[in-house]
């Protein structure tokens, strides 16, 4: 059984930071790409962030590129998602994700709000 838990999400102010993590078990993510979506409140969940199985190559929205920097540790089952200079329009639920072949995989999410 795959396991996704998000963690590091919280309240901050524009123009702070924060660091999420996902920590993934029953896998083995090394053979995976890796991905941060994200739900704001009314809108459809989007891709933020993607990382290569072997953290070479990573991708980013326009809207987060030069804020965001998604990360791995394969040694330790886990991504992560450095947020800077945050803005009000990040204020959203941010879920893990893989795949495998049809298979989805997520995790339940962690919410982060930025506001004065």
């Amino acid at each position: 059984q795959v396991t996704i838990v998000e963690s590091g999400g919280g309240l901050v102010q524009p123009g702070g930071s924060l660091k999420l993590s996902c920590v993934v078990s029953g896998i083995h993510i090394s053979r995976y790409y890796m991905e941060w979506y994200r739900q704001g409140p009314g809108k459809e969940r989007e891709l933020v962030a993607g990382i290569s199985s072997d953290g070479v190559t990573t991708t980013y929205i326009d809207a987060v590129k030069g804020r965001f920097t998604i990360s791995r540790d394969n040694t330790e089952n886990s991504i992560f998602l450095q947020m800077n200079n945050l803005k009000p329009e990040d204020t959203a639920v941010y879920h893990c994700h893989t795949w495998e072949g049809p298979q989805n995989y997520w995790g339940q999410g962690t919410q982060v709000t930025v506001s004065s």
